[in-house]
């Protein structure tokens, strides 16, 4: 998995996991000991065969190790995110109390409904997601919440190309949305947000 632009690879029986999906899954660990199969599973909304394959292929790249050996089953027993894992997934030390990064999407929340009210914002959020270890129970601390972002220009055309200006507005869009909040990291909305576990926040 050398680039986050490429996709996990699979047999053609299986729909491709995008490789975006499988590290938001390996950042979500980074406050944890362990973790389990069933909680790739169940972050990924996957099978048990997409959760192998994912799994075979993140132990091939060095990102995950068995916490014990003994067993040969990758569904079986524990697992750990390595170092390695943590850094190509971004994952930070957790520092916040889920209560704040609560309320920082609550603000959130609230700033995405006042700007589609506003007919003046150069914007319309279509699609607004929140995800990351904040979604796990009982974690004492947690990262800053990932939140995809989807945006769609006023007035412009579906058919009309997406300019080098577009980039840049919807840059500055997304940075004045975050409102400098360390709580929230804003990033282009991706189909795959939704096939995870996520909240929705429009």
């Amino acid at each position: 998995m050398p680039s986050q632009r490429e996709r996990l690879t699979q047999p053609s029986t299986l729909p491709a996991i995008p490789a975006e999906a499988a590290l938001s899954f390996l950042k979500d660990t980074k406050g944890t000991l362990t973790w389990s199969f069933r909680d790739l599973v169940e972050a990924l909304k996957i099978n048990r065969r997409e959760a192998d394959q994912v799994l075979a292929l993140l132990q091939a790249q060095g990102y995950v190790q068995p916490a014990n050996q003994k067993g040969s089953a990758r569904s079986a027993g524990q697992w750990i995110t390595t170092p390695a894992g943590e850094t190509v997934s971004g994952a930070k030390p957790p520092r916040f109390t889920r209560e704040r990064v609560e309320e920082a999407l609550a603000a959130l929340k609230d700033r995405i409904k006042q700007s589609n009210k506003n007919p003046q914002a150069p914007f319309r959020i279509t699609d607004a997601v929140a995800f990351g270890d904040f979604l796990i129970p009982d974690l004492a601390r947690v990262q800053s919440a990932d939140v995809g972002i989807r945006l769609t220009r006023r007035g412009a055309s579906p058919s009309e190309p997406r300019s080098a200006s577009d980039a840049q507005a919807e840059r500055k869009f997304l940075s004045d949305l975050r409102a400098k909040s360390a709580l929230l990291t804003l990033r282009p909305y991706a189909d795959w947000m939704r096939h995870r576990s996520y909240r929705d926040l429009l």
